[in-house]
């Protein structure tokens, strides 16, 4: 039988260009990165330098990094009832599917936004509308780029909390077989899917199944929650020191539906007993990965 392969890595920064994200994740030991194409609190997307995105393809080329994957702005809110800010938020979208176009990388996961008091199905609504007209763009049809919506912790009016909405979004966009979903261990914690035993993950896992599609979950972002089940509240922990704990972790990085997914850490940056924080839980992580 074939060995899996246990790709793992994490979130890292594009502030010295992106060819050294690469030098990054070596230096790391990891084969898996996940980045943001431009600063993640900035409507402001510096133009991609043609130089610059053909010394990052050959580098990743040259490298062990196997998977890799553009985060989209915390700014983007696809569930809009505001006009003005859905349509930038649309516009931001497609310019990121091009920007990965050109970098060679095949993912962009996005959170969805937030309906702001229009209620659940207008939010669901208003991101199919935003999906739709994705899939209607050049950007769409020239780069072979997926799409991951990712599942929410449910906090305020945030549409994604559920495993209905995003099978209902990915419905009423047409079904397209670009679009999937990131699974997200500590949103998922926080909107009250259970993760911390055998049987509940086998829940959790067999409810994705019957709405989404398991066929559709193509990355997992790997953090503790700092907040308790069900407290709709998104703050990440370190991997073993937050309410998912170390048995939880075990379980999702083991179990047959998800290990041979990408696994990308989100946790808190800076150092933790001494020794920097992504070195710490990437050798926590590995530790509980079983052969």
């Amino acid at each position: 039988m074939r060995k899996p392969k246990f790709l793992l890595g994490c979130h890292l920064s594009i502030g010295k260009g992106f060819p050294a994200v690469i030098d990054g994740a070596k230096a790391l030991g990891i084969n898996a990165v996940q980045v943001f194409s431009h600063s993640a609190r900035s409507w402001r997307m510096k133009p991609l330098n043609p130089e610059e995105a053909e010394a990052f393809r050959k580098r990743w080329e040259d490298s062990d990094v196997e998977y890799t994957v553009i985060h989209t702005s915390y700014l983007l809110n696809l569930a809009s009832p505001d006009e003005e800010l859905w349509e930038r938020s649309l516009a931001s979208l497609r310019e990121e599917v091009r920007r990965a176009g050109v970098l060679g990388i095949p993912d962009v996961v996005t959170h969805l936004g937030s309906h702001k008091g229009a209620g659940t199905e207008r939010g669901i609504a208003r991101v199919a509308e935003a999906l739709r007209r994705l899939q209607d763009s050049p950007e769409w049809h020239r780069h072979r780029v997926r799409l991951l919506l990712e599942l929410t912790a449910g906090a305020g009016d945030t549409v994604g909390k559920r495993f209905e909405e995003l099978a209902e979004i990915i419905e009423e966009a047409g079904g397209d077989e670009r679009l999937g979903i990131c699974f997200d261990t500590c949103h998922a914690f926080a909107s009250g899917y259970e993760l911390r035993t055998p049987e509940g993950l086998e829940a959790t896992l067999r409810e994705l199944d019957r709405t989404v599609g398991l066929r559709r979950l193509w990355l997992v972002h790997l953090n503790d929650s700092a907040y308790p089940f069900g407290s709709n509240r998104d703050r990440h922990a370190h991997i073993g020191r937050g309410e998912i704990g170390l048995e939880g972790m075990r379980l999702v990085v083991n179990h047959p539906c998800l290990r041979e997914l990408p696994f990308i850490l989100e946790t808190p940056k800076g150092e933790l007993a001494g020794e920097d924080a992504d070195v710490v839980n990437l050798r926590t992580v590995r530790g509980l990965r079983k052969e």
